[in-house]
């Protein structure tokens, strides 16, 4: 069972891996479309992890959450982490706040497209194999740690976890606390002094932000998007 638990979180730090580099890669590119080539010419956009990866929040935190529990200690957070940031210059932009909502924004939505992919993936499954529907369901449930292995399927768990994860970073991203995507966007519709005063927040100030008030919400917006995608995969 110990050997099937850390299969798991190979596969979670993997995917989570991905979607990260998939997250900075979608900013890369929407820049890039929008007039500012800086990510472009510092090869960002790419899925290439290499380009993306943050030491502590792509591998040392992501860890910590993932293989923790495997060695006997919890921590109160979502699967998530965080990759390098993507540069951007907004002076490049024809439109600048506008073009910075939208480079913003291409993020989270990235992530959103993945849990939709994942989510046809298991669709696509249910009908197309005997009893699929059941496997899927056992295969998502265990995911969120609710069933045992039993009845796992591993590309149903592959694609249930990559569910959860980007699940996770969609909300996590939205979060309006430096530096995250939601606070460029509240940013941005901030008059100037408001705006000066929200740029000092940052620092340990946006750890704990982040880990207080973060979890909560997360959990709070998390729960009932996993409850409709098990509702969608009940009725097949």
């Amino acid at each position: 069972m110990q050997s099937v638990a850390f299969l798991i979180a190979v596969f979670e730090f993997v995917l989570l891996l991905f979607s990260l580099s998939f997250h900075e890669c979608a900013h890369a590119w929407m820049a890039s479309r929008l007039g500012d080539q800086t990510a472009r010419l510092q090869g960002r956009v790419t899925l290439n992890p290499m380009y993306h990866i943050d030491p502590i929040g792509t591998l040392l935190f992501p860890a910590l959450l993932i293989f923790g529990p495997l060695m006997g200690f919890h921590m109160p957070f979502m699967l998530i982490g965080w990759a390098k940031p993507t540069p951007v210059i907004t002076r490049n932009f024809r439109k600048i706040v506008r073009d910075d909502n939208l480079t913003t924004m291409a993020g989270p939505v990235s992530n959103l497209i993945l849990v939709v992919l994942a989510l046809v993936g298991l669709i696509a499954m249910a009908f197309t194999q005997p009893g699929g529907g059941e496997t899927v369901r056992a295969s998502f449930a265990s995911a969120l740690g609710y069933a045992d292995m039993g009845a796992v399927q591993p590309l149903a768990l592959l694609l249930s976890l990559c569910i959860l994860i980007n699940l996770s970073l969609f909300f996590f991203n939205l979060l309006p606390i430096p530096p995250l995507d939601g606070s460029r966007v509240v940013r941005n519709l901030l008059p100037y002094n408001a705006m000066q005063a929200y740029d000092r927040i940052g620092g340990w100030v946006s750890y704990l932000l982040m880990i207080v008030v973060g979890g909560f919400v997360m959990r709070l917006l998390l729960t009932p998007a996993l409850i409709l995608v098990f509702s969608v995969l009940s009725r097949l």
